[in-house]
């Protein structure tokens, strides 16, 4: 059944949708258009088209289908594979003869087919199918008469009503939990047509039968909703409940009663119920903002089960106003860190400009433990008070002075960024130093305008300290820009080794492409040569990994090739031009081999570019006859030439050519001749070559003529 009814969830969905198409389609489409489109579609039906063109045509005429289209979907109702894809479209087709259809196919129809018909008619709510659905209601398949009573539920007239309230009580068990939900359905309908009366009588009787609990949790919420304010007492008596499942069923549906007398009862009953239980209810009513019972919810937040308490105070943040903050500032004081914790984040969510204008005007005459707590929620709110920070900044209180600035550097305006500038240059006190340098770097990497921020920060470089100077560099490297980039810049060839460490490892850590040039000057002219080190490995990670034209690319390798002093960074460029493989910088890596230390890692690079340059064959094979490749141990398993289903075997060919290297030169560029004719002339034909290299085995396919190269196989692991 519940298979069944999910069927008939998803036919409703795609109804819905195909609804919404609908309405874009006639937006778009005249009706004429729609009509030819119509007759298209019945013309498919009526073809001997296969089965899957014939569904996605029912799918389309929920789209474009009208009464005429009725006919031909009705045939396909006794169709196994078309049934429920015909009934899609007469769900959504308007009109009697959709009715129709739907009822005489429930009356010829058995098993999953005569189910399908009996959803699809509770889809429509078809008022004429009452007697029919009642009479399936006696069937002796369950789930046949189970979705009569689904279908019945729907319709939700009085007939319905009538006939489900009737089968109720003597329903067989299979069949009772689908009567049930019928009932509940119908009087939902009853609801919503004003009927509350009647749809009491209904959710009771559910609630009074022997039927699954999920039901009675239905019938329970419907039937207090229905009461309305004399539901309250119903509802209070499920929050008594032994039953979770009934006491949950009360915590919903207190979150959808309207009006304001259930809150007071909500209140009552959080005082009253045990701290588990009561955690929930907070919740609920935290779920009411509008008409919550503020101060049942702050005396909570004051007292009791240290639960409660919690779960209170994380309400206020949701619910409260100011009149709560002078308690919430207490609470975010206490020695309980989870208690202080909770307040802490209340303070922080609780929303409301007056909220920002008490926490300012508390810190004039703040003292204490409360102190820094406002101060922390300045920042945190992102509260102007500069007057009040700068303030606190003097305080004794070490603990205030680190609120203050940190604050500050989360508030503090561009236009009084020199103010933390010079706190963190030239702090007050010397252990304020490093809480003024964090301060400092929230605030500048928050600033609108980098480049007036890297101003500023290189023109304060001057007069810091040297620990101050590295903080200044470090920030100025998370503002970035130009202007941060120069300064770094320069910073890399200062006297200090510290500064160069600082600003060389800035510099490598770079994010932008525009720091190539710094790098590469800083890999020539650095004052220690492991500072060009890193200048240059930093650099050729740029040219590796940074998105750039191939010709960028290139003429950054070309650089590198001239300003590297080491064989170690060498091989890094040469690795780096199999990003581009091109004519040039396979020239780039044959030239490179010829130096004995880089000729193993430039061959393998020429391998590797050499077979993607397909159009330069000629110049290819041209410049590989002047490289001394890596010798290989190659083993030819077996090699074909041809197209599809015509194939020759070559592999003796290749095996006579192989001269121990992942390069096999055959004696013509032709493959046609090498290879001693041509296997299936006017075609295109493929080389395809099964091998091991260095005893690991692969395989590749080549286009006719192209440069025969065995690729290094991957490994498995």
């Amino acid at each position: 059944m519940l298979i069944n009814r999910q069927l008939t969830r998803c036919s409703a969905l795609l109804t819905s949708l195909f609804f919404v198409a609908a309405g874009l389609a006639t937006a778009a489409e005249t009706a004429v258009e729609s009509a030819e489109k119509e007759a298209e579609l019945i013309a498919i039906l009526q073809s001997s088209a296969a089965p899957g063109e014939k569904a996605i045509t029912c799918k389309k005429l929920t789209v474009y289908g009208s009464s005429k289209a009725v006919p031909e979907l009705a045939k396909l109702l006794a169709d196994e594979q078309l049934s429920s894809w015909a009934r899609i479209p007469l769900e959504a087709i308007p009109g009697p003869e959709a009715d129709e259809a739907l009822r005489q196919a429930a009356g010829t129809l058995k098993g999953n087919l005569l189910i399908g018909m009996l959803n699809s008619i509770g889809v429509r709510r078809d008022a004429k199918a009452v007697d029919l659905l009642t009479n399936r209601l006696l069937d002796t398949d369950a789930q046949v008469a189970s979705a009569a009573a689904v279908a019945l539920g729907r319709i939700g007239n009085d007939a319905s009503a009538k006939t489900l309230k009737q089968a109720l009580a003597s329903s067989p068990e299979g069949v009772k939990s689908a009567v049930a939900e019928g009932c509940v359905l119908c009087a939902e309908r009853l609801r919503l047509e004003g009927r509350d009366a009647d749809a009491v009588v209904l959710y009771d009787e559910v609630r009074a039968a022997e039927v699954p609990k999920q039901r009675i949790l239905e019938a329970t919420r419907g039937a207090i909703l229905a009461r309305h304010q004399q539901g309250i007492p119903l509802l209070i008596e499920q929050f008594r409940s032994f039953d979770k499942g009934l006491f949950q069923i009360a915590l919903s549906t207190a979150r959808e009663f309207p009006g304001s007398d259930v809150d007071q009862a909500l209140a009552t009953e959080m005082a009253r119920a045990t701290p588990d239980r009561a955690v929930l209810i907070v919740g609920a009513m935290a779920d009411r903002p509008e008409t919550v019972v503020l101060p049942a919810v702050l005396k909570a937040a004051g007292t009791g089960a240290k639960e409660v308490r919690i779960a209170a105070i994380k309400a206020l943040g949701r619910v409260g106003n100011t009149s709560c903050l002078p308690s919430l500032l207490d609470f975010g004081i206490e020695a309980d860190a989870d208690v202080s914790l909770a307040a802490k984040k209340a303070l922080f969510e609780i929303p409301g400009d007056n909220v920002d204008k008490y926490i300012v005007s508390r810190l004039a005459k703040a003292e204490g433990k409360v102190y820094p707590l406002l101060l922390d929620l300045v920042g945190q709110r992102r509260i102007e008070a500069l007057a009040a920070l700068l303030k606190a900044i003097d305080n004794s209180d070490a603990a205030v002075r680190t609120a203050a600035l940190t604050a500050l550097g989360a508030t503090v305006p561009p236009e009084k960024l020199n103010v933390l500038i010079k706190l963190a240059v030239s702090p007050k006190r010397p252990e304020d130093a490093e809480v003024a340098q964090q301060a400092l770097r929230t605030a500048c990497v928050r600033m609108p305008d980098p480049e007036a921020t890297a101003t500023e920060l290189t023109a304060a470089l001057d007069k810091a300290s040297l620990p101050t100077k590295i903080a200044l560099l470090k920030i100025l490297g998370e503002v970035a820009g130009t202007k941060a980039l120069h300064t770094i810049g320069v910073a890399a060839k200062n006297s200090d080794p510290q500064i160069q460490d600082v600003a060389s490892e800035l510099l490598g850590n770079w994010l932008t492409i525009d720091c190539a040039p710094v790098l590469l000057d800083l890999s020539k002219s650095a004052p220690a040569e492991k500072f060009q080190i890193r200048a240059m490995r930093a650099y050729i990670k740029v040219a590796r990994q940074f998105a750039m034209s191939d010709a960028e690319r290139i003429e950054m390798c070309h650089k590198a090739t001239d300003a590297c002093f080491r064989t170690a960074e060498r091989k890094l460029v040469i690795d780096a031009l199999r990003r581009v493989p091109t004519m040039e910088t396979l020239k780039m890596a044959i030239k490179a081999g010829q130096d004995p230390e880089l000729k193993d890692d430039a061959n393998a690079v020429i391998l590797f570019i050499a077979p993607t340059l397909g159009g330069n064959v000629d110049e290819v094979r041209e410049l590989l006859a002047t490289v001394e490749l890596s010798k290989a141990k190659v083993e030819i398993v077996k090699a074909e030439y041809g197209t599809g289903s015509t194939q020759k075997d070559v592999a003796d060919v290749l095996r006579q050519n192989f001269k121990e290297t992942a390069l096999i030169a055959l004696p013509s560029a032709s493959y046609n001749e090498s290879f001693g004719g041509d296997p299936a002339p006017g075609s295109e034909k493929k080389l395809i070559i099964q091998y091991k290299l260095n005893d690991v085995p692969g395989e590749v396919t080549l286009a006719e003529n192209a440069l025969i190269i065995l690729p290094v196989p991957k490994q498995k692991k």
